[in-house]
Order: C-alpha cells, then sequence, then structure tokens
C-alpha cells in the first residue's frame, strides 16, 4: 500500500501526453489480463482487473467487488456492472508516460483518475462482512 501511496503522489503531476481518447481495441491491448490500480487527488482510489471478453472486476479497495463488463460508446469506455446494469459509468481514457490518466464523462467536472500500478495478479475479494 505505501509503493501506491507514492505512485500516487509521484504521478499526480505528470501530465497526460495524448489528447486523444484510446478505443476499445487500444485499450483491450493495454488493459486485458491486467490488475490497474487508480488514485485521484494524490489518494488511493480502486482497482480493476481487466478480463479476457472485456469482463471486469471493480474494487474502491475494500475488500468488495463488483463484477461486469465494458464496451466502447462514442469514443469511451463504458463500465456496466452486474449490481447496476442500467446504470453505465463512462470514462475516457488517454495514454501517457506512466501509464493511464482516465476522465469520468458522466460528470466532467468531477473524478479524474490516475494508474499508479499495474500487476498481472488477479484481486482479492473476501467481501463485505468477513470475519466473526
Amino acid at each position: 500500500m505505501r509503493r501506491l501511496i507514492t505512485g500516487i503522489a509521484l504521478f499526480a503531476c505528470t501530465p497526460a501526453l495524448a489528447d486523444t481518447p484510446m478505443n476499445a481495441a487500444t485499450f483491450d491491448a493495454y488493459a486485458t489480463g491486467k490488475t490497474l490500480y487508480f488514485g485521484s487527488g494524490g489518494i488511493a482510489y480502486g482497482a480493476e482487473q481487466y478480463l479476457p471478453g472485456q469482463r471486469v472486476i471493480w474494487t474502491f479497495l475494500d475488500g468488495e467487488c463488483q463484477t461486469g463488463e465494458w464496451y466502447e460508446q462514442d469514443r469511451q469506455i463504458c463500465f456496466v456492472y452486474d449490481d447496476r446494469p442500467d446504470a453505465p459509468q463512462c470514462w475516457s481514457f488517454f495514454a501517457s508516460n506512466r501509464g493511464l490518466t482516465a476522465q469520468f464523462e458522466n460528470d466532467p467536472e468531477s473524478t479524474e483518475l490516475i494508474e499508479v500500478e499495474q500487476s498481472p495478479e488477479p484481486l482479492i475479494c473476501p467481501g463485505p462482512k468477513v470475519g466473526v
């Protein structure tokens, strides 16, 4: 976790190199088979594991995970999660010299995420209320 926070602090000052959002093919080639960790405003935000067939697993790093899928629409990458299939979350992803940046397009003035770490390891999702 310390490495994640350090990565967030270092990356927060790095601007995106490309002004053109990634399309589905580029995003798929970059993300599939990886777990990407994201930060926002210098703090850890969440992580997403990208599986074949445009399937994903998302967590806010609280142990609870949501499964879903992604698709391209209007040069945005939209995510639909199994618990809320009628509420797509659309993002514009940009390549930078240190990874991805992502702008939440449902509210462009809100969340911007930066990739702070990536791993080939799957997410660990024990779920809520684990323990005695």
